[in-house]
Formats: C-alpha cells, structure tokens, sequence
C-alpha cells in the first residue's frame, strides 16, 4: 500500500488502450476501462503525444492546479464507479485501485501533465 499522498503513474497506450505500469505494486499494462478511458482522452487532448505517455498526478484530497474530481457512486464487480461533473459521465476504476488505497476513496482529484514537465 502507497503511504503517499499524491500519487503518480504514467499512461499510455498499448494496442488502442489507455493502460499503465506500476512496478512497485506489480502492475503491467494495466487497462482503463468502462469510461475512464474516455475520461482520459478528454484530459489529455491538449498534451502532444500523450498516446507515448503522460504523467497522471492523482489523490483522494485536493491539490492546486487539479484538473477534475471523480466523486464515489457505487462499487461493483470488485472496482468501483466514480463520476466526473467536468466530463458529465461516469467511469469504472479497477480492483487495481486497491493497490494504492485502503479503501474507495469518495472523491479523487487528478491533473494530466506531459512527461517531460
């Protein structure tokens, strides 16, 4: 478990899909799905190239400049539905998420940056 507050992982695409590698908590090529990745291509369709990779910079407080808060829905199949006002949609964040929280947070804040910020 990921005793930092604000965390960070660097996604990219793999074969079409939004996905994500985690050494430290033994992911590799983990998806987004079921509207996150959507959520994602909104984010970042002003960053160049982020289909190679961008930073995503993630929490369940606040922090300055984050670009959009997901708010708690409902869990289910062992993830877990947030919503985003931004983006006027819901997503679905896999049981992945438990790799870097004890439990659902009931809001998550995060901000796309492209790597070489």
């Amino acid at each position: 478990m990921n005793s930092n507050s604000i965390l960070i992982i660097a996604p990219y695409r793999y074969q079409g899909q939004w996905v994500f590698d985690d050494a430290n908590v033994g992911l590799v090529r983990e998806p987004f799905i079921c509207g996150i990745d959507t959520m994602i291509d909104k984010l970042v369709k002003d960053i160049p190239n982020s289909e190679s990779g961008f930073r995503l910079i993630f929490s369940a407080n606040p922090f300055p400049n984050y670009a959009v808060e997901l708010e708690w829905l409902r869990s289910e199949h062992g993830g877990n539905w947030y919503h985003s006002k931004k983006f006027e949609m819901d997503g679905w964040l896999c049981p992945a998420l438990f790799k870097y929280f004890d439990t659902a947070p009931l809001k998550l804040f995060g901000r796309a940056e492209p790597k070489s910020v």
